[in-house]
C-alpha cells in the first residue's frame, strides 16, 4: 500500500483525535460549568452524541462534507506529490491546534482545517488550487456564525427573563436544568454533524487522490459508513482524553452562568449549527459557541463579560487562518523536497 497514503490516513485520524480532545468539549462547556452535568458524564453523552450526529445528519445531508472536499484543488496532481502535500497541510493543523490546548485557548479546529488545507493547496497549484466557490461558503458560514451566535444567545436569555420573571427561582431551576442537559446534547449531537463531516470531506479527499474512489457528478463523494463509524469513533475517544482546559476557559471564566444562561447559549448555539449544517456552511463550533455565551453574558450586563478572554479568543481566531494557513503552505512546500 502507498506509504503517502497510510502517512495521511493516520494524520487524518490525528487531526479527527485532537478535534475530540480541544473542540468537541465546547458542546458541553456550559452544562459543566453550571453543574448541570459532572464532567465525566457530560463527557459519556459528548461522546455517544458526537457519533450519533455524525452518523445521522451525514446520511441525511452531507453538504459539509461535499463543501470541504471541493474547496481545494488537488486533482492536477493526482498521486503522490498531491497526496504529500494533503498530509502537510494535516500535519500543520495538529502543530497548530496542539499549540493552542497547550495554552488553554479555544482556537478552532474548523478554521485551522480550512485555513491549512487552503495554504497546502497553494504551495500545490497556486491559486488555482483553490475554489473560490465553495471558499465563498467558508466566509458566509463565519459571518452567520458570528451573528447569529451572538444576537439569539442575547433574544433566547431575554426571552426566557421575560416569560420566567415570576416564576419562582426553585422551580426555573429545576426546568432549566432538564432543558440544559437536553441543550447540550443537541450541542454535542451537531458538533459530530459539522465537525464530522469536516474530517469526512478529507477523508474522503485522501481515498479519492489514492484512487480508491471516484467523486460523483456534483464533484463530491457518496461517503462509505465504515469512514463515517472511524471518524466518529476517532473523535469520541480524542473527547474522552481531555478537554477541561478549553471548558475550564468557555464555560467557566469568560462569562459566570446561571442555569437559565447556560441553557440559553446551548440552544442558540445548537440552532445556529444547524441551520449551518443544512445549508452546507462549515462553521466553527468553537467560535458559535462563544459568540452565543458573549450574547448571553451581555444581554445582562457588558461588565458580566471578561473581554479579555474575549479578546484573546477573538486574536486567536483572526490568527488561525492567516497563522496556520502559512504553515501549511511552508510545510508542503517542505514535505515535496524531502519526499
Amino acid at each position: 500500500m502507498n506509504i503517502a497514503f497510510i502517512t495521511i490516513i493516520s494524520l487524518v485520524l490525528a487531526v479527527v483525535f485532537v478535534n475530540g480532545w480541544t473542540d468537541a468539549p465546547n458542546a458541553i462547556a456550559t452544562a459543566v460549568s453550571t453543574r448541570v452535568l459532572r464532567p465525566r458524564a457530560a463527557i459519556i453523552m459528548a461522546i455517544f452524541l458526537n457519533l450519533l450526529g455524525a452518523l445521522l445528519m451525514t446520511a441525511i445531508n452531507a453538504q459539509v462534507a461535499e463543501t470541504i472536499s471541493k474547496m481545494v484543488v488537488f486533482d492536477t496532481k493526482i498521486g503522490n506529490e498531491a497526496l504529500v502535500v494533503l498530509a502537510a497541510g494535516m500535519f500543520a493543523i495538529v502543530v497548530w491546534a496542539t499549540a493552542a490546548w497547550y495554552f488553554g485557548i479555544p482556537t478552532s479546529e474548523s478554521h485551522a482545517l480550512i485555513a491549512g488545507l487552503t495554504g497546502a493547496a497553494l504551495a500545490l497549484n497556486g491559486i488555482g488550487g483553490v475554489n473560490m466557490d465553495e471558499w465563498k461558503k467558508v466566509i458566509l458560514g463565519l459571518v452567520i456564525s458570528s451573528v447569529m451566535g451572538l444576537v439569539l444567545g442575547y433574544l433566547v436569555v431575554k426571552l426566557i427573563e421575560l416569560l420566567f420573571r415570576n416564576v419562582q427561582r426553585s422551580v426555573a431551576n429545576n426546568i432549566f436544568s432538564k432543558g440544559q442537559v437536553f441543550a447540550a446534547g443537541a450541542m454535542a449531537f451537531l458538533h459530530g454533524a459539522q465537525d464530522g463531516q469536516k474530517f469526512m470531506g478529507v477523508f474522503m479527499l485522501a481515498l479519492y487522490l489514492n484512487g480508491a474512489v471516484e467523486k460523483t457528478a456534483s464533484g463530491g463523494f457518496i461517503i462509505p459508513l465504515w469512514v463515517i463509524i472511524v471518524c466518529s469513533l476517532v473523535m469520541g475517544l480524542g473527547t474522552s482524553v481531555g478537554g477541561w482546559r478549553i471548558i475550564k476557559a468557555v464555560g467557566m471564566d469568560m462569562v459566570k452562568l446561571q442555569k437559565h444562561q447556560g441553557f440559553a447559549a446551548d440552544l442558540a448555539a445548537a440552532v445556529c449549527l444547524l441551520f449551518s449544517t443544512l445549508f452546507g456552511l462549515p462553521v466553527s463550533t468553537t467560535h458559535t459557541k462563544t459568540t452565543a455565551i458573549v450574547g448571553v453574558g451581555a444581554a445582562r450586563r457588558l461588565s458580566g463579560v471578561d473581554w479579555n478572554i474575549v479578546k484573546d479568543m477573538v486574536a486567536a481566531w483572526v490568527l488561525t487562518f492567516p497563522g496556520c494557513g502559512i504553515i501549511g503552505y511552508g510545510m508542503a512546500k517542505l514535505f515535496l523536497l524531502v519526499f
